[in-house]
């Protein structure tokens, strides 16, 4: 019995988001409603509220669903990197960009921005940081990744280097986020042409 109660509560969790993501693409964040998410959904304003405190939480585990799919695909980059190190970049790098307006709209993006900004220390900023946090250290295993396979020289700080990658990357999207007009191959060719200096620098 555990476990089908576990599969209907993620069940109700899925179309709770789901419902969510497309409401607040439709009517905005601030134009959804609860009750239009648990009526799409179909489940009660009370299941709504067991699970989430408020709607920032729904963003939240929207934002979480996000991540949480980009990190499982980067995780077969880093395995297996292709053998050219801006290559590597590219693709790792692509996959976090390339899947940031699947479930998010750029309004929805501003939105979580915001939040994380104005309260960091509620669960909310605390998640959105440490999301952040993961997708440094993806990138950060795959400059340690590179270094093991002789391809990025083994005098560079990796731990920085990834940082560094990822500030830039993150200061990039959010620039691409305030902008409704910004479009995700501007934004890929930006990113790779900044990246192509510091490929030249720590390639061996």
């Amino acid at each position: 019995m555990s476990g089908l109660r576990a599969r209907q509560k993620a069940d109700r969790h899925r179309r709770i988001i789901e419902a969510a993501a497309a409401l607040f693409r439709e009517a905005g964040y601030e134009g959804a409603k609860i009750e239009a998410i648990a009526a799409q959904a179909e489940v009660s304003v009370g299941t709504i509220y067991n699970y989430y405190e408020n709607k920032g939480d729904i963003l939240g585990a929207i934002v979480s669903l996000e991540v949480n799919e980009v990190l499982n695909a980067g995780r077969g980059v880093v395995a297996r990197p292709p053998a050219n190190v801006g290559d590597a970049l590219d693709t790792l790098v692509g996959i976090y960009i390339e899947h940031s307006l699947h479930y998010l709209s750029k309004e929805m993006w501003r939105q979580a921005m915001a939040i994380s900004t104005q309260l960091p220390d509620s669960p909310f900023g605390q998640a959105y940081t440490a999301l952040d946090r993961s997708l440094t250290e993806q990138i950060r295993a795959l400059i340690a990744r590179l270094q093991q396979i002789g391809l990025v020289r083994q005098d560079i700080d990796g731990a920085a280097l990834g940082e560094l990658i990822f500030n830039n990357m993150n200061m990039m999207f959010i620039e691409f986020v305030k902008r409704d007009e910004a479009r995700i191959p501007e934004l890929r060719a930006a990113i790779r042409r900044q990246n192509r200096i510091l490929v030249a620098a720590i390639g061996v």
